[in-house]
């Protein structure tokens, strides 16, 4: 009879977290700049690369495909995109990772075909790729869809001006990385200007490509033949940064964050500010600091530079502990509030209408199992269990490690008393009577 072993998170709560914690690179920048480094003619060098399983998951996909990838140091790789002759992607590696999604771009782009199966990662309902179809087919792509698996071929790519029905950061990453090796000029409008489009057209740039406007709702790119070889670093991940911000604020801490760029936090740092909270900006770190109550508020997920999706489940367990009756309003995803089950079992009360989350402050959470639904709903509970009363123990952690490197021995240097432990369960077995 197979044991099955399961890692958990195993957090007693009630410490303050106070101290300086660095933040890695950015999960989000990393996982679009990674694939596109397949453009590449020559080899290039990434680095501040985070260690966490969607980079891995990226890297062995390259190299599944033939890419040669050479590791420097911890964080930083060489790829040599060279060897790569299959416009095909690895169908179970794909199926594990949202961003997977990319391949089609830089394939494309690459070979003027690619095949790549309907990617995976955290699911939050429908998110549906029609968008970046429709900036395919404006460059001269046609598609077929049949069995999981897209197959987008053109003769040759031809850039043109594609408006965005709804701002999409996998689209605009997509168009920007098929248009790259276009011939004319590529203009997207009603474009995404989330931090990590910015570095992956500087990125790009870099090799030598002419991408203007990004972090702006128009994009032009005008195609290159040739991408040379570069060396980059990737930006600061600006919801991991978030992510220490908020915990700081709900365990009453004092944490010096650095290694950010602190233009990146302003709409949680306005948040922050406004629950209570003090943050202070320096050139590249923020301190964040609490030591009265916590007031409430109302909060609405935007594109960027408005409040994050992604921060919005750490932010609903803040709002859980304050005064009074705070808003969520979420404008981005269908389905972001599955994590409001799991927080209800340490005590939250949240009530959900459509898109509406209603949190009624209670005093104090008190610690429960639960899970991990999806990768910021995970860090959520983690966050809920570093302010609970007792200890929680925290399940599904493979959704957490998908986005934050080396978090339990962070969490640590700061205070928190968290261990990962591994425990092995026996299937029960039901009684023959």
């Amino acid at each position: 009879m197979e044991r099955a072993v399961l890692d958990k998170f195993i957090v007693h709560g009630g410490n303050r977290l106070v101290g300086e914690v660095s933040v890695s690179g950015a999960k989000n920048a990393a996982v679009a700049i990674i694939p596109a480094a397949v453009l590449c003619d020559e080899v290039c060098r990434i680095e501040n690369i985070p260690q966490i399983t969607d980079v891995a998951d990226m890297l062995h996909i390259l190299q599944e495909m033939g890419a040669k990838i050479r590791r420097i140091n911890r964080s930083t790789i060489e790829i040599d995109p060279r060897p790569i002759q299959t416009y095909v992607a690895p169908y179970e590696l794909v199926r594990r990772m949202r961003a997977s999604s990319y391949l089609m771009g830089v394939l494309l782009g690459r070979f003027h075909r690619a095949v790549v199966a309907m990617p995976g990662g955290c699911y939050f309902g429908v998110r549906p790729i029609d968008q970046h179809l429709k900036g395919f087919s404006a460059l001269g792509a046609t598609y077929n869809l049949e069995g999981g698996m897209v197959d987008i071929s053109a003769e040759k790519l031809q850039g043109n001006s594609i408006y965005l029905d709804v701002v999409s950061v996998g689209s605009t990453v997509n168009i920007m990385l098929a248009a790259v090796k276009a011939e004319g000029t590529t203009i997207i409008e009603n474009a995404a200007r989330e931090p990590h489009i910015v570095d992956l057209a500087n990125f790009l740039n870099s090799m030598g490509a002419d991408i203007r406007g990004a972090g702006t709702d128009e994009i032009k790119i005008r195609g290159c033949s040739y991408l040379h070889g570069t060396s980059y670093s990737i930006i600061p991940d600006q919801i991991e940064a978030g992510t220490y911000m908020v915990a700081a604020a709900a365990t009453g801490g004092d944490v010096l964050i650095k290694n950010v760029i602190p233009k990146h936090l302003e709409a949680i740092t306005a948040k922050l500010e406004e629950v209570g909270a003090s943050v202070e900006e320096y050139d590249d770190s923020v301190r964040v600091s609490r030591t009265g109550g916590l007031n409430k508020c109302t909060v609405k997920t935007m594109a960027h530079p408005g409040f994050p999706t992604d921060m919005h489940p750490q932010m609903a367990v803040l709002l859980s502990i304050a005064s009074g009756t705070s808003i969520i309003n979420e404008s981005v995803w269908d389905n972001r509030f599955q994590y409001v089950d799991e927080l209800r079992r340490l005590g939250a009360q949240i009530s959900v209408d459509g898109r509406l989350a209603v949190i009624e402050g209670v005093d104090h959470l008190t610690a429960a199992p639960v899970k991990a639904t999806d990768l910021r709903a995970g860090v959520a509970m983690l966050i809920a269990g570093l302010c609970a009363r007792g200890t929680t123990q925290v399940e599904e952690i493979q959704y957490i490690e998908r986005g934050y490197e080396d978090i339990v021995e962070k969490l640590r240097s700061l205070g928190a008393d968290i261990e990962r432990v591994s425990v092995t369960e026996v299937p029960s077995v039901p009684k023959v009577i």
